[in-house]
């Protein structure tokens, strides 16, 4: 779907009508006729075109550069408890129009760099950031790239990194790959009970392991993709319960208990400075899928190294067989060349 600015009507309704000439559904085939008209119109459109961006006055110019708006994904300060708090909402749709329009809650480049420019200003002003995360992914279209997808993505990542103010995240439906990372890399990443996060869906990732989309029960054991794995995993910091049967069953009940988990994670921040809070995150990442055996203190990053004693002591038990399987590679190649 085109986003066209208030001053591209006439380009808008030509470009309507050489699609609809351009429509395979319509007919069977293009005429002479009609081959005609499309060039006809597609000459009218390169003139308007022309015409129109030849002559953009200052502010017309600044909205050409933000290309569109991005209704995947909601922003906006607000007051939570009397605080001033900055809200980042990824956004699905209710009916089949309405995710259509929220293009089902996969963000574009320009959702990522809109909420980048607000967590910015939050931070210059120090207003924590609270971000609801719903969505399968970014949205992987070809325009989408073009426009610098991964890079954006990247940029958000960074600016979540980077921010001195607390960051909240909590995941209330799907938390899916990059799409989901770019907003929840928080200081805390909560998650409604019955909630997924993951890399990839786990259709995808059955597909890719076993070629075989219908092997997704034995892919979404092995991601480990719940509430309850990945606080196990040290992935996420806290489960928001839900109510019997699903957050839908009780909205009240929901919303009490995330305005809870919310208000608890808020007040803790409260005697942080922003070095804390901004090392309180840089470690929470680090230390993810670190084992025991490569790190002497895990609340200390910096004493990040190998434990020399084990290394050593595989090293030497393995010693003669690394000699030996060096020998022997030594003597086939020497048969081989003289053969």
């Amino acid at each position: 779907m085109k986003n066209y600015l208030n001053f591209e009507s006439d380009i808008k309704n030509l470009e309507d009508e050489l699609d609809k000439l351009k429509d395979p559904y319509n007919q069977s085939g293009l005429s002479e006729v009609d081959t005609q008209k499309i060039s006809q119109i597609q000459n009218e459109l390169d003139e308007k075109l022309k015409m129109v961006y030849a002559n953009l006055d200052p502010w017309q110019t600044t909205m050409v550069g933000f290309y569109g708006e991005d209704l995947s994904v909601l922003c906006g300060f607000a007051k939570f408890n009397g605080l001033s708090v900055l809200v980042i909402g990824q956004e699905k749709g209710e009916d089949l129009d309405s995710r259509i329009k929220r293009n089902f809650g996969m963000m574009r480049p320009e959702g990522y760099r809109k909420t980048i420019r607000l967590m910015q200003l939050a931070d210059k002003f120090n207003i924590p950031i609270i971000s609801f995360i719903d969505t399968p992914g970014a949205y992987p279209g070809v325009g989408a790239e073009e426009r610098g997808q991964a890079e954006a993505i990247a940029k958000s990542i960074e600016c979540c990194m980077k921010l001195k103010v607390p960051t909240i995240a909590i995941v209330i439906g799907e938390g899916g790959s990059g799409g989901a990372i770019a907003l929840a890399s928080s200081n805390k990443v909560l998650m409604l009970e019955n909630a997924i996060y993951s890399v990839i869906s786990p259709e995808g990732c059955a597909t890719i392991l076993w070629r075989d989309p219908k092997k997704m029960l034995d892919a979404a054991k092995a991601m480990k993709l719940s509430a309850k794995d990945l606080l196990e995993l040290e992935i996420i910091d806290e489960i928001i319960p839900e109510p019997s049967g699903g957050a839908h069953r009780d909205k009240d009940l929901i919303l009490e208990n995330v305005r809870n988990a919310l208000n608890k994670n808020l007040e803790n921040f409260k005697q942080m400075s922003p070095e804390e809070i901004f090392d309180g995150r840089k470690n929470k990442f680090l230390k993810i899928g670190r084992s025991k055996g490569f790190m002497s203190n895990l609340n200390e990053l910096s004493s990040l190294n190998l434990e020399k004693s084990n290394f050593n002591h595989f090293l030497k038990s393995k010693k003669i067989f690394v000699v030996g399987a060096g020998l022997t590679i030594f003597v086939i190649g020497l048969i081989l060349y003289f053969l």
